[in-house]
């Protein structure tokens, strides 16, 4: 793989003060499609870092005059995080060389120079710059727009997230998102594979609620042909299907503690087996991860494995409820309406600001999956030009009845899993037994509202209950 792209020429400086060199590395980097310039000390690289901006310097550590770490402290004196410093140096300084790193040089490269060592680090900064011209074009379109990449918002909360990204993206560590449903972590993770060298590569996401504990293991790691009962043919797990690309868990909570174990497996080195097979398989992948409940609570109920959550926890990203970010709801309809404008054939403007205050007194239990549902249907059933409070379907909620027995109303001393129970059972009454809205209201998966139903019916029955006649709807 080349290390620029047609049409992406970058600029690149050499800085060395042996001309046999010099002239050598101008030509094989001239050879690699790069735009290049030479200087023949650290003084006249400063001077022609200030007329021509080069995107990459390639400098000698060690030069009369001034070497590559004045180059690289002069750079970072003046806030200069436009170039990145790339350090040639002998053997005897590659010491000096890993504490320039800390400093801020983007890495090294021994002499004599290994060309193919040279061109690996050289394509890695033009994928790493790229990501930073990115990132740099988002920033000017949270200016201008209120949004960043796929997010919208503008709000404190967001911005903090924002900055998060930034310092992600580029790397290869594991992320770990969290946040009640619908408050948008799959583009969380979309955006971190967007703005990341692996961009190119697949994004492979994988809801682990939404599959059976007995295939769960099939999914994430494939299977070979016979491996079990209806494996007709090998499969590709999502691991193999995101080589070299990233791969969202979703709902990592739910995946049993075996299976965790496994997963940790993976991450710690970088290779599986597929089910019935006896071939370990190497991959290269980036891992995000969600779950819509508190990590550090979910290890505490045993619920994600301690060891598995220090090692997707290296970024931590938490999502704030709509609720909690209320400013960022004019943002955020003025996107739908123009998406959905375009999908529908519509021309709505915008919303009526007794719209505007209607949206704001809502709690928006459903966050903003909620939110874009309710400003598809206003946009399509709204006259026009301006959504109105006709065109809304019902927020406000119910009052909720209170059962026989005070259920409706918590006092000191109920315990936690009779706090529970009362909430499960007065969601359901709101939502008329749906329970896949009843899990979005309750920021918990599907899967885990059905896990805590038979619970409780269990200990209804361990009681003495009768069993109920009905679960209710899960539609």
């Amino acid at each position: 793989m080349s290390p620029v792209q047609e049409g992406t020429r970058e600029r690149l400086l050499i800085v060395e003060d042996d001309a046999a060199q010099r002239l050598g590395l101008q030509q094989l980097l001239k050879g690699w499609g790069y735009v290049v310039d030479v200087a023949s000390d650290g003084r006249e690289g400063l001077a022609k870092i200030a007329q021509d901006r080069p995107a990459i310097v390639l400098s000698d550590m060690v030069m009369p005059n001034l070497g590559g770490l004045d180059i690289l402290k002069s750079l970072k004196q003046n806030n200069d995080t436009d170039v990145t410093v790339l350090l040639l140096t002998g053997q005897g300084s590659v010491e000096s060389a890993v504490e320039a790193i800390k400093q801020g040089a983007y890495d090294y490269v021994t002499k004599p120079i290994d060309p193919q060592r040279l061109r690996i680090v050289l394509d890695q900064v033009s994928q790493r710059n790229e990501t930073l011209r990115e990132v740099r074009a988002l920033r000017r379109q949270l200016v201008d727009r209120g949004s960043f990449g796929k997010m919208i918002g503008a709000s404190l909360e967001m911005r903090k997230i924002y900055q998060i990204l930034e310092q992600a993206a580029p790397t290869a560590a594991s992320v770990l998102v969290h946040g009640e449903s619908g408050t948008g972590k799959e583009l969380i993770a979309q955006t971190l594979h967007q703005l990341s060298p692996r961009a190119p590569h697949p994004f492979v996401p994988l809801n682990c609620a939404a599959i059976p504990d007995t295939l769960l293991e099939s999914e994430l790691f494939g299977h070979e042909k016979g491996a079990f009962t209806g494996a007709i043919a090998r499969r590709a797990g999502a691991f193999e299907l995101a080589h070299r690309g990233t791969l969202f868990l979703d709902e990592i909570a739910e995946m049993t503690p075996i299976t965790q174990a496994k997963l940790l497996r993976v991450l710690q080195e970088r290779s599986f087996r597929p089910l019935g097979s006896n071939r370990e398989q190497s991959v290269d992948i980036r891992v995000i991860a969600a779950t819509n409940q508190e990590p550090q609570e979910a290890v505490r109920q045993n619920r994600l494995r301690e060891d598995l959550y220090y090692r997707l926890n290296v970024f931590a990203i938490e999502l704030p409820p709509l609720r909690d970010r209320k400013d960022d709801l004019p943002l955020l309809a003025q996107a739908f309406i123009r998406e959905f404008n375009d999908r529908n054939n519509k021309s709505i403007a915008g919303v009526s600001d007794a719209v505007m205050r209607t949206l704001e007194r809502y709690h928006w239990p459903g966050n903003v999956r909620e939110f874009r549902n309710v400003m598809e249907r206003s946009t399509i059933v709204a006259k026009g030009p301006f959504i109105e409070p006709v065109d809304l379907p019902a927020l406000s909620a119910p009052a909720v009845p209170a059962s026989s027995d005070g259920g409706a109303t918590l006092t000191p001393g109920t315990t936690v899993d009779e706090a529970e129970r009362r909430l499960i059972d007065m969601t359901l009454v709101h939502t008329g037994g749906n329970k896949t809205r009843a899990a979005e209201m309750l920021g918990i998966s599907l899967k885990t509202l059905h896990n805590k139903l038979n619970r409780m019916k269990e200990e209804k029955l361990g009681a003495g209950a009768a069993p109920d006649q009905a679960d209710g709807k899960d539609e």
